[in-house]
């Protein structure tokens, strides 16, 4: 049970922190709120003074009443008036002290501030005032020098030996910076042997010969005061062991030897620290810094370590030559044991530092915040420190410890927190928490103040945000109310809450649109409630398209003395005009006028080696930008003819003359022509204020005159250059001429494109195009806008606008004319009277619906909409139109469903009817007319409803033929399913269709209107016919289905061909037949293998062209033997493998086309078939068949699968 009820208690404390950190808001915002005092302004608790100036101790506060101020010193009360030498400033508690009447050690207390209204009580910090320096000034006043002025001994030592010079510089506060220089202020050369120390003595590690000098000066600089102070010169001289017994005697009466030893290289001992440990406390936060300087021949190294851990690389460096450890920023982790090592060739040494950390008192996560809480509501102060030892913390109300202030049961303290329960008015008041140990305190003022308000909202209204695209945007709604009023947005037309994807709701207010896009532009509404009211404000957001590189410059290798061009195209938002910048590797352009900078593009006339290197290019708009780079090298020239024609020099002399307010008169001196006339010079300017490093064109004159009266425009700084053309093209630009600067005057014109629109129905937007800096014609340009009610004789309302476009008039009537005038002014005076532009007040959505709406039916598809005309001053805005809404309820026929989808039909203009084609026929419509403006939609007219008469109908669902017989057959049907009406019956046709798809004559027939099926009687048996069906309205037949069957062949005639194929006789007939042909085929294949030789070279002999000897095709007989060349394959014959016919050298007979000699032949010398040699066509065309004479068993499976 406990434990539960500490986890209770633990979430109250949780949920009573949201609430208390739910509400900082900026109340001095605020007009007319209550507040209690807040200290703004105190002096620092360690408050050193100069004693030669007044002392100044701050106090500040704020609050509603203002509050009034108290001091206390030294713990009592401080009477200032009794004191002539202390005033407080006026609405301030701010002291100031006159010390030309007093001491200043007088004013050396402990002073505390006290600010009170009726609200509360804040108090200041203990502020502990002191003098600083005050060895110094003590000394200056007494003339008592800083250091002793007496006669300091020279120093002989030994070269190699270490030394110490001691600086020991007076006290001061806070202390002062050490240096030590020679006579002539030069700072002395110090290195890893000679090195300064952390209090100020200058360290030898070993001493040299050069060391030898007799003016080491150390300096003290007191840095409150900026006063410097120097100790006498100190003399050392360095001798071997040698020259010291040579000058002993010299040196006996007035000089300290500091070494009669050798000094011989040795292994490194530490000057400081002394022993082999030593130990330090730092606080956290200070800076901490060791030093171990050591001495040795040769120079020892310096190194550091960590015992338990490794050293903080982000906060430790090493000065005077790794002599200094320093670590800032010291937390508890640094606390431990250091280790500093000398060491050189001949050996090292160590020393250990333990290092402890203490801790004043810190926040660990933050001071109190102040409360603003309703009446009834709960809410908690938290003062939660740290610190080494762990800190007090005590709790004071209105200044007085809480212990002694007045009870109050709605509060309740808990060790560092003060938790309120069901506050009341009247309870408000300021709590002081103080956090305190043994290295310091800290006291922290926080109010509570018990408020009623209703919500109001501080981010500024109407403001515009503009963001690029799949940017983050960022809308703000700062609010105040008390209870914490509730964030809700809406856009455009608040048809619901702005929540989830892709939008995110911060815990300020602020709505956050993670990836902006194009569709995210419009008009965002924040609406701050509680339970006192609501409160509303508009801003807007216009999210733009990136600026891209599209053509980024190339690579360029150019020779010397040539001109080359990188490209950088661009593509960006259109209301956001981009600057372009070149870079050359890295740093600005050179101010060469070799280069010339375009908008999309850089000129490099006449390339010389310097101008090798990277260029960039970088496109900037006020939201973003984008950059691309390119090399140039630069090569050798190639040598080129001499040209007789070249371009021409550059004009010189330029001179301004006849200096007037808005013209001057410039003269020059043409260059060199290069054998081509100069054809005329182009004058250029630069406008250094407006567009500096552009080159614009000004004016041409012919070539043959060399000045020009220039007409310029007022408060515009000219530079003027001048540029020659001759055939072969223009020169290069001469220098400069001095800067002309016109004197500023009144705008000589107005903005244009002045227009009046609303966003909302109570605003009117007016816009025009602002002038460009070149028209300003003077500093301070901004423009008054006037505007009134058309019609109505009104005074001209007027507002001054600067660094904008656009203004935005609240409060409008709803689609008002209006009259619109923007005047530019600028500080020299206005511009001309502007003329009066025209525009309208923001549109609302139409109040008032058509009348007398009716519908006249033109047939069952076609109705058309007749409707009065909406007055205009009902509409609220621009006309657009009419829309008709109308939608089919249902079908009249009882069979068909409800339809309710809507349709809408646009009209433009204004217009008093409308068709509305494509209905459905026998159905019932209902329908609605309303206006539209820019805005929207009006109210719809009352419904009405008609009726469409009947249509034809659709054709019928479906079309089945069944129960097919001989001469007879069924047809079955469904209704169409669009009837348009009531079905008055079907027309059925049919009509045969050949085995030519030719159409036989067509029969009819009607059938009732409840029919679904009907049986044809008396068809034509085995006959295909195509059916026609078609439903029936009193408006007519509707579309045909169709469909297609074959009536069942005559069961007499099947009947007798079954009796054929299955009687005896016939069987018998067959198989005689087929053993007569097997019988005929075995004669044939016995003759064909008995044939015999037979002489063929008579016939040869008696034709001479056997190659018009072919075969017979009737009997596979030659006319004529043939043998011809070409050996083509006779007609029946299978080719060889290899393309030709073999044959022998003797011409005597045909032996070798026959198989083993023995060719086959009938009686009269023909060949009996074809020939039956073995081949390798043959066998590769049979596979594994035998090249034997076929057999009469191959023969009769021949017949068989013939048959």
């Amino acid at each position: 049970m406990m434990e539960r009820r500490r986890m209770d208690a633990a979430l109250l404390v949780l949920f009573l922190v949201h609430l208390a950190t739910a509400l900082e808001v900026p109340l001095d915002l605020l007009e007319g709120l209550p507040q209690p005092p807040t200290i703004t302004h105190q002096s620092p608790k360690d408050y050193i003074i100069d004693p030669r100036e007044n002392i100044i101790i701050h106090c500040e506060a704020k609050g509603k009443p203002h509050p009034s101020f108290s001091w206390t010193r030294n713990g009592t009360h401080f009477d200032i008036d009794q004191d002539p030498n202390v005033t407080m400033k006026p609405h301030s508690g701010t002291l100031v002290v006159d010390i030309s009447r007093a001491k200043a050690e007088q004013y050396e207390c402990v002073y505390q501030c006290t600010a009170r209204n009726k609200h509360g009580t804040a108090v200041s910090n203990n502020i502990v005032v002191r003098q600083s320096t005050f060895s110094i000034l003590r000394a200056l006043l007494t003339g008592s020098p800083l250091w002793s002025k007496e006669k300091i001994k020279p120093i002989v030592v030994q070269e190699g030996v270490s030394l110490v010079l001691p600086c020991r510089p007076p006290a001061g506060l806070p202390p002062p910076i050490i240096f030590w220089m020679d006579n002539n202020f030069q700072r002395l050369p110090q290195s890893r042997r000679v090195s300064q120390s952390l209090n100020g003595d200058l360290y030898f590690s070993n001493v040299l010969r050069e060391d030898s000098r007799n003016d080491y000066i150390c300096y003290a600089r007191f840095p409150y005061t900026q006063t410097i102070q120097q100790k006498q010169p100190i003399t050392v001289k360095v001798l071997n062991l040698d020259a010291i017994n040579d000058t002993m005697a010299a040196f006996y009466n007035d000089t300290d030897l500091f070494s009669e030893d050798p000094a011989d290289e040795r292994k490194p001992t530490f000057l400081i620290p002394s022993g082999p440990s030593s130990s330090k406390m730092v606080l956290r936060g200070q800076v901490l810094e060791m030093e171990c300087i050591a001495e040795g021949l040769p120079t020892p190294e310096i190194s550091w370590t960590k015992n338990s851990g490794d050293l903080p690389a982000d906060r430790t460096s090493y000065l005077h030559y790794q002599k200094t450890l320093r670590i800032v920023n010291v937390s508890e982790s640094d606390a431990g044991d250091y280790r500093c090592t000398a060491r050189n060739e001949f050996g090292s040494v160590y020393h250990t530092i333990h290092v402890m950390v203490k801790a004043a008192p810190y926040w660990i996560s933050g001071a109190p915040r102040n409360l603003v809480l309703a009446p009834g509501e709960d809410g908690v102060l938290t003062c939660r420190a740290s610190g080494t030892p762990k800190p007090s913390v005590t709790w004071a109300m209105n200044g007085i410890p809480i212990e002694n202030s007045p009870k109050d049961l709605s509060r309740k303290v808990e060790d560092d927190t003060i938790i309120f329960s069901v506050v009341q008015t009247g309870s408000s008041a300021v709590y002081q928490c103080n956090v305190s140990n043994d290295y310091g305190y800290l006291l922290s003022n926080a109010f509570v103040n018990v408020l009623s308000e209703p919500p109001r909202v501080l981010t500024q209204a109407n403001k515009v945000y503009q963001v690029i695209k799949n940017h983050r945007a960022l809308l703000d709604c700062a609010s105040f109310g008390s209870p914490i009023p509730k964030i809700t947005w809406f856009k455009d037309s608040r048809s619901s809450t702005l929540d989830g994807d892709p939008y995110i709701h911060h815990d300020n207010g602020t709505l956050e649109i993670h990836v902006a896009q194009a569709h995210n532009s419009g008009k965002y509404t924040c609406v701050a409630g509680n339970t006192l009211g609501i409160y509303e404000n508009h801003v807007y957001l216009e999210v733009k398209d990136p600026t891209r590189i599209l053509k980024q410059p190339d690579y360029k290798q150019v020779q010397r003395g040539r001109s080359v061009v990188f490209e950088c195209k661009v593509t960006y938002d259109p209301s956001l005009q981009p600057t372009v910048t070149w870079l050359k590797d890295d740093g600005e352009l050179p101010d060469d006028e070799r280069l010339i900078v375009g908008f999309d593009s850089l000129t490099i006339n006449d390339v010389t080696e310097n101008d090798a290197g990277v260029y960039t290019c970088i496109m900037n708009t006020t939201l973003d930008n984008d950059s691309a780079r390119a090399e140039l090298t630069v090569v050798g020239a190639t040598p080129t003819p001499a040209v007789v024609y070249e371009r021409p020099d550059p004009p010189t002399d330029l001179e301004l003359t006849d200096k007037k307010k808005r013209s001057v008169q410039l003269t020059w001196t043409p260059g060199d022509e290069h054998n081509s006339p100069i054809q005329k010079f182009l004058i250029q300017y630069e406008d250094s204020l407006h567009h500096r490093g552009h080159w614009h064109n000004l004016t041409e004159v012919p070539g043959t005159k060399t000045t020009a009266h220039l007409k310029l425009s007022p408060y515009v700084p000219y530079i003027f250059r001048v540029l020659a053309l001759n055939s072969v093209g223009f020169s290069h630009p001469s220098f400069p001429s001095r800067m002309f600067k016109t004197e500023p005057a009144a705008p000589d014109e107005n903005p244009t494109g002045v227009h009046g629109f609303g966003t909302e129905h109570d605003n009117l937007v007016i816009s025009w195009k602002p002038l460009t800096g070149l028209q300003s014609n003077g500093p301070g340009l901004h423009y008054k806008v006037m505007w009134r009610q058309k019609l109505m004789e009104s005074d001209w309302t007027k507002v001054t606008v600067a660094n904008n476009s656009k203004f935005v008039v609240s409060g409008t009537p709803t689609f008002v004319p209006y009259e619109l005038k923007v005047q530019a002014v600028n500080d020299y005076g206005a511009g001309p009277e502007p003329a009066i532009a025209h525009g309208y007040s923001g549109e609302d959505l139409p109040v008032a619906a058509p009348e007398n709406v009716q519908a006249v039916l033109l047939n069952s598809t076609l109705s058309e909409v007749h409707w009065d005309p909406v007055p205009s001053k009902s509409i609220r805005g621009h006309l657009k139109g009419y829309k008709v809404y109308y939608w089919r309820e249902r079908s009249l026929h009882k069979h068909n469903p409800h339809h309710v989808e809507k349709q809408i039909l646009t009209f433009s203009g204004n217009r008093t009817h409308g068709m509305l084609p494509g209905l459905h026929p026998f159905s019932l419509y209902s329908f609605n007319v309303r206006v539209y403006n820019g805005k929207g939609d009006g109210p719809p007219s009352p419904d009405q409803q008609f009726e469409t008469p009947e249509g034809v109908p659709g054709a019928p669902t479906s079309l089945v033929v069944t129960n097919t017989n001989l001469d007879t057959l069924t047809l079955e049907w469904n209704p169409p399913h669009d009837r348009n009406g009531h079905i008055t019956g079907y027309t059925l046709k049919y009509q045969p269709v050949n085995n030519s798809n030719e159409l036989g004559p067509v029969e009819e027939l009607a059938l009732p209107a409840n029919a679904t099926s009907f049986t044809l009687l008396n068809l034509k048996y085995s006959t295909r016919y195509k059916f026609y069906l078609n439903a029936k309205t009193v408006r007519g037949a509707g579309l045909a289905i169709s469909q297609e069957a074959v009536t069942i062949m005559d069961e007499a005639v099947t009947s007798r061909q079954v009796d054929i194929a299955t009687q005896g006789w016939f069987i018998g007939l067959m198989c005689a037949i087929a053993l007569l042909i097997l019988i005929l085929l075995i004669i044939c294949f016995i003759q064909r293998n008995k044939g015999g030789k037979y002489p063929v070279k008579e016939k040869e002999d008696a034709h001479t062209d056997p190659e018009f000897q072919p075969m017979k095709d009737d009997d596979c007989t030659f006319g004529e033997y043939s043998d011809n060349e070409d050996h083509k394959p006779l007609k029946g014959s299978r080719t060889p493998s290899n393309g030709t016919v073999k044959r022998d050298d003797s011409d005597d007979s045909l032996v070798d086309y026959g198989e083993g000699g023995d060719g086959q032949f009938n009686e009269d010398g023909s060949f009996i078939g074809q020939y039956s040699g073995k081949s390798a066509s043959r066998e590769t065309a049979e596979g594994h068949e035998s090249s034997e004479a076929p057999s009469p068993i191959n023969a009769m499976n021949s017949l068989n699968s013939f048959v």
